[in-house]
């Protein structure tokens, strides 16, 4: 994968920059999700998975959590 050159994504019109920022909130939180599921699918403890996102084990508990206990 080649490096994200940034001067390719600016544009003048800042509709579009912010739908940018939009998606790539959203692909992030998809990413996050996903890869916490997985982290607790494999025993990974709350404050192991706080610990790896950089926020506190009952931070990603409330973030997370309700998600685990509908699955």
């Amino acid at each position: 994968m080649e490096p994200l050159d940034l001067d390719q994504l600016r544009t003048a019109d800042p509709v579009t920059g912010l739908r940018a920022v939009t998606a790539l909130h959203r692909l992030a939180e998809r990413v996050e999700a996903t890869h916490v599921a997985e982290a607790r699918r494999a025993g990974w403890s709350w404050e192991q998975i706080g610990d790896a996102l950089g926020v506190t084990r009952q931070s990603v508990h409330a973030k997370h959590g309700k998600r685990e206990s509908n699955v």
